[in-house]
């Protein structure tokens, strides 16, 4: 594991790191912010996964989430969405919702995608084992936001492994992949065309089969001009009610889907977040 650049960053480091990895058979990319607690010990961490066509880079660089997590002492990491690199399929001058910049947080079942795009694999396996062997965190006290297709991978990935996060949250997430075009896209793309395979990839069908988490907590903006179409958080709600899982949607007036939104608000989902990591207290005041 190589850093490939640091900065230092309200009092702790934020870092640019790439690996080969195991699980995708390409060189892997992140972000991880290590707050000044940890000099005095492993603290917990936060991961958030980006939505389309985003790297490592545009939440860590735009969401300005550094200051809370120094002073709550969270790490952060913000993962590459997909694999990439000579061989990976998926041109994203082709497309933008599918292929490079978009494997939406599961591990692809067809060819040519199933021997490189294992984001989920990656995630909640392989980094599990190789994060703590270089960095000072506790894996026992993680958890996970996202946006858009991040907010889907957050979601569905706390259905999936219960044991893993402890919360998880969401700004405008894609509620339920099989009603939209981008998730019907993805799922056929990785999936294969039967849809008996997608279901445990959308987060209301998971949620409809019996898979739980305790809460939930989603933003969305109300002049988010994909909340009709591909987000569908009316959807997300009607299944939480269903499955009794405790979902706070809160609709922000006038909020798009730009990162100006997710930074309005990532401070309160730190906070949150925190507070279910046992983390109530300000490491620094």
């Amino acid at each position: 594991m190589e850093v490939a650049s640091h900065y230092r960053s309200f009092g702790g480091e934020q870092l640019f790191c790439r690996h080969q990895s195991e699980e995708t058979g390409t060189e892997m990319r992140f972000a991880i912010y290590v707050p000044e607690a940890a000099q005095h010990g492993s603290v917990p961490l936060l991961w958030f996964l980006s939505g389309l066509t985003c790297t490592e880079e545009n939440f860590t660089t735009k969401a300005g989430a550094q200051r809370m997590a120094s002073r709550l002492g969270l790490a952060l990491i913000v993962p590459d969405t997909s694999p990439r690199g000579p061989g990976v399929p998926g041109d994203p001058a082709a497309a933008y919702d599918f292929g490079i910049g978009a494997g939406f947080y599961l591990d692809a079942t067809v060819a040519p995608f199933a021997e490189h795009y294992r984001m989920e694999s990656y995630l909640t396996r392989e980094l599990q084992i190789a994060l703590p062997q270089r960095f000072p965190i506790d894996v026992q006290r993680q958890s996970v936001m996202g946006h858009s297709m991040g907010g889907h991978g957050a979601i569905t990935l706390a259905l999936r492994h219960p044991r893993l996060f402890s919360s998880v949250s969401a700004f405008a997430p894609i509620s339920s992949l099989t009603n939209c075009s981008w998730g019907q896209k993805a799922l056929r793309g990785y999936l294969g065309a039967d849809p008996t395979a997608w279901r445990g990839h959308d987060a209301t069908l998971l949620m409809a089969d019996g898979h739980r988490i305790k809460h939930l907590l989603v933003d969305q903006g109300t002049s988010d001009s994909f909340i009709a179409t591909q987000l569908r958080p009316d959807l997300l709600a009607a299944a939480c009610a269903e499955a009794r899982i405790d979902l706070s949607l809160r609709y922000r007036d006038g909020y798009d889907h730009s990162y100006y939104f997710i930074a309005s608000y990532v401070e309160e989902h730190l906070e949150w977040h925190a507070h279910h990591l046992g983390c109530d207290e300000l490491v620094v005041r």
